[in-house]
């Protein structure tokens, strides 16, 4: 009788411990997700608050991807050094002072400074932790499933970004989407000692200071071409270039293909560098060795073009929701619920299913899902679609990133040794932050350009607009863009009788519409770039197989 009433509080308590560090590490994993998106609802407010506009804010929501892209490895490399777990808590501690600075700023440059720039920085320790952590805690089926939850979280994490920010600035403020991270931070600070500890075996003094310099500024040059080519213009020059304080004329030319070009040469430099620091027996910040494996290499490569398509839909679609229907923060967030909650099911679920039929198909029906839910989203947008009519695409697209960011982390992840899972760990969060922030940057700069010129088209075109408001009008609309954006029209500054206002204000919501699916276009491409990808994964059912026996725990 005793031991019978004493095992069932002995099995709770062994399965909590079990199971708790999942918890921990995949809400640390949501935060850093969820303020990736918390932004995009709140867009219009935030741009009001700061007397800014839509491109800066870009630059603060891409400048953090940008940031966890460039130093991910390195915050990898670091876990490796010093402990994976002292590199999750000191990450959480600058999380939380960047959240803090974030919510408080008033400007643009303070917020790059504590949300993108500090901010990305304790997420880019934490991050490669979260999952190597896993990897060194968990082996076999018990990986499987604690990648399904912690994926499921993740997937799930990107669509409840945009509810949570709705909702707080609808009801409070786009502030409290930072203020609660501080709160969060300090519960994963408590929560810690659920973590067993772990570091790499072999002994990793230093780090490889000239690669974090030459990867972070190849990057940077990269997505300043992308971002900034609606400014500049792709080849000739629209505006001149100013460089602290001084004109670059650069004889007519933009400065875009030029930061473009210096950022392939960096990128190129960085590669030549890691192989030379290898040969010298010395630790790089890379192991290109590690892109010797088939398995790790493709799945790396389908997680960034999985990132690139994402970043878009959360880009895009809160402007076609606040322009063109009106709705507020809140309302943006819930329109991707069906989203959330249809990943939230999915990831679990493919682990499970996993068991049955090998990853690699399971991740094709993700990527086949999400090709469809791109066509269903560029057939739904127009000037009357309202939020239900998106609910199948949504749906669809939740099955996409639920049945595959799970399945394609457990297979990455799995390729490599736990000596090895830190940089790989860091490998992988950087391709998916790279195609992050370039996929924000491709297709933030197709919808600003797009719209641009179908605004100009469409005041040429109209019928209604005398033809001499119309240069008038064109001039407002260019340097009122993030107003008109955001369906409030141009103001003229002087009476325009309301035929006008209302034709002005018809050609806005048209011009978002046909901008959105210049949007989705891109998306729709980068989701079939990934389906194609995905034919290179292995087809293996054991994803385990390739891990060295002498890697065990």
């Amino acid at each position: 009788m005793d031991q019978s009433q004493n095992s069932s509080p002995n099995i709770k308590q062994s399965f909590w411990r079990k199971w708790s560090p999942v918890l921990v590490l995949a809400l640390a994993l949501a935060i850093i997700i969820i303020d990736t998106t918390l932004l995009n609802v709140s867009l219009s407010y935030v741009i009001r608050d700061l007397n800014t506009d839509i491109q800066s804010i870009q630059w603060v929501i891409t400048a953090y991807s940008l940031t966890l892209a460039a130093l991910t490895i390195t915050g990898g490399r670091l876990g490796d050094i010093f402990g994976r777990k002292k590199m999750f808590i000191l990450g959480a501690i600058i999380f939380a002072v960047g959240s803090f600075i974030a919510s408080i700023s008033q400007n643009v440059g303070t917020m790059i400074i504590g949300e993108s720039i500090i901010e990305g920085i304790g997420a880019a320790l934490m991050m490669p932790a979260t999952a190597s952590l896993l990897v060194s805690t968990y082996r076999g089926r018990d990986r499987a499933i604690a990648m399904g939850v912690w994926g499921g979280i993740a997937a799930a994490s990107s669509a409840i970004g945009p509810i949570l920010g709705g909702y707080l600035t609808a009801h409070y403020s786009w502030r409290w989407g930072f203020r609660i991270n501080v709160f969060v931070a300090a519960l994963l600070i408590l929560l810690s000692v659920l973590i067993k500890g772990s570091h790499d075996r072999e002994e990793k003094p230093s780090l490889d200071f000239p690669g974090v310099a030459l990867s972070s500024l190849g990057l940077l040059a990269l997505v300043f071409g992308i971002i900034e080519s609606e400014t500049y213009g792709w080849w000739k020059a629209k505006e001149v270039f100013v460089f602290f304080g001084h004109n670059l004329t650069l004889h007519g030319y933009s400065i875009v293909p030029i930061s473009l070009l210096i950022g392939v040469i960096l990128l190129t430099i960085f590669g030549l560098w890691q192989s030379r620091v290898a040969k010298k027996g010395q630790t790089p910040l890379v192991s290109l060795s590690l892109f010797k494996n088939g398995q790790f290499t493709s799945s790396v490569l389908v997680t960034a073009v999985m990132a690139l398509g994402q970043a878009g839909i959360i880009f895009s679609l809160p402007v076609f929701f606040q322009a063109v229907r009106g709705l507020d923060a809140y309302h943006t967030g819930l329109a991707f619920l069906p989203m959330s909650l249809t990943a939230l099911f999915c990831a679990p679920l493919s682990a499970i299913l996993g068991r049955k039929y090998t990853a690699k198909r399971i991740i094709q029906i993700g990527f086949a899902s999400t090709v469809f839910s791109m066509f269903l989203i560029r057939q739904t947008l127009g000037v009357e679609a309202d939020v239900v009519n998106f609910v199948p695409a949504m749906i669809f697209y939740g099955v996409g990133i639920g049945a595959s960011m799970s399945l394609l982390s457990n297979m990455t992840l799995s390729a490599v040794s736990v000596d090895e899972a830190g940089e790989a760990s860091g490998v992988t969060n950087t391709f998916r932050q790279l195609g992050s922030t370039l996929g924000s940057a491709i297709i933030g700069a197709a919808l600003l350009t797009a719209l641009s010129t179908n605004l100009t088209n469409g005041v040429n075109d109209s019928k209604i607009i005398p033809a001499t408001l119309k240069s008038q009008i064109v001039q407002a609309m260019s340097s009122q863009s993030s107003n008109v954006e955001f369906g409030g029209g141009a103001k003229l500054g002087t009476q325009i009788p309301p035929k006008i206002a209302a034709e002005i204000t018809t050609i806005s919501h048209q011009a978002t519409v046909d901008s959105n699916k210049v949007a989705i276009n891109y998306t729709f491409i980068f989701a079939l770039l990934g389906l194609l990808f995905t034919f290179f994964l292995p087809n293996n059912r054991d994803l385990e197989r390739y891990v060295p026996a002498s890697s065990g725990h």
